[in-house]
């Protein structure tokens, strides 16, 4: 008999909110409230009783500030109430909260209370809940090749002999000691990836269902972890 295989690390890149918003003639930034509101924490307690032990979630990524600047403040504001509200839940339940991305680019009382949020956190130990924040997969892979050679000429002063493994490169990348996500997940039903976590996820199972994240429910995550124990992970070889 096959044993069931969870997997350790989930990955879901949160498309649709503006589409699902769009078919039922609501307001722009209805979608991406019901998500902050009613989606996130129970996606996450879910995960942790199905054994998975990190759970990513790409809220908002290096394009996304291309968007109009109502929608983008809107999505601000959203943050600061999930970071005030929800997160403090996630606290009181055992979650870990970590974040990757560029945070450099947010207003300062966000980033104040992303830090305060990390620290209040890190000794949790029910699940990992990560959100990728101004997150996107080129520029992390610059800034941590900018991380390495700024530590190589920190302690040798010389660039020409640098040699790196992918295990020393992948220490200056965001998800430093986090497991590469063994299922990315993608809402929306497009088939791509949009440069998620593009070192990461190299040999990461995809699953790309029709629903838009506003209609993300447990069992709809019953259903992925049903398809990738299914799936027979090679790993290249």
């Amino acid at each position: 008999m096959k044993k069931t295989q969870t997997p350790q690390h989930i990955a879901i890149i949160m498309d649709g909110n503006r589409r699902w918003a769009k078919e039922r003639e609501l307001p722009e930034l209805a979608g991406h409230r019901k998500v902050a509101d009613e989606i996130l924490e129970p996606l996450v307690e879910h995960a942790a009783k199905r054994g998975v032990k990190y759970i990513t979630f790409w809220a908002f990524s290096t394009e996304n500030w291309n968007r109009n600047a109502s929608e983008v403040s809107g999505i601000l504001s959203i943050f600061r109430h999930v970071i005030a509200k929800r997160w403090q839940r996630l606290h009181e339940k055992g979650v870990q909260v970590r974040v990757i991305g560029d945070l450099t680019r947010f207003p300062k009382d966000i980033q104040k209370a992303l830090s305060d949020v990390i620290q209040q956190t890190k000794d949790n130990l029910s699940i990992t809940a990560i959100f990728a924040l101004n997150y996107g997969g080129r520029d992390e892979i610059i800034r941590a090749m900018n991380k390495a050679v700024g530590h190589q000429l920190s302690v040798t002063r010389r660039s020409d002999d640098w040699r790196q493994t992918t295990e020393d490169f992948s220490q200056y990348l965001d998800t430093a000691g986090i497991p590469d996500p063994d299922l990315i997940i993608r809402t929306g039903g497009e088939h791509r990836l949009s440069g998620f976590l593009p070192w990461q996820g190299v040999y990461s199972e995809l699953y790309f269902p029709p629903f838009y994240m506003p209609d993300f429910t447990p069992e709809k995550l019953d259903e992925a972890l049903e398809e990738y124990d299914k799936r027979t992970r090679r790993f290249g070889r």
